[in-house]
């Protein structure tokens, strides 16, 4: 959060776990990512809508400012959220 404040823009790497019976983070691995259960199943790109619609709600931005950079048909994604302008 402090990051996005200093630069506007924060990346991050989230290793995404779909079909979870709930929506959150539950913990920073090895390689930094930051593994997130996902309350979506992988297909029609209903994981991937929730979850940045999860990141918007814990970033306090709106879901326009939530994107994923890379890896949208894959488990690890890169995030990118931007502060508002």
């Amino acid at each position: 959060m402090q990051e996005l404040r200093q630069n506007g823009t924060v990346r991050f790497y989230v290793r995404a776990v779909p079909g979870a019976a709930q929506t959150n983070a539950t913990e920073v691995l090895e390689d930094q990512s930051v593994k997130v259960r996902v309350a979506a199943p992988p297909e029609g790109g209903k994981a991937n809508a929730a979850l940045l619609k999860y990141l918007a709600k814990e970033f306090a931005v709106s879901m326009s400012q939530v994107r994923i950079v890379s890896g949208h048909a894959a488990r690890i994604k890169l995030i990118e959220v931007t502060a508002a302008s």
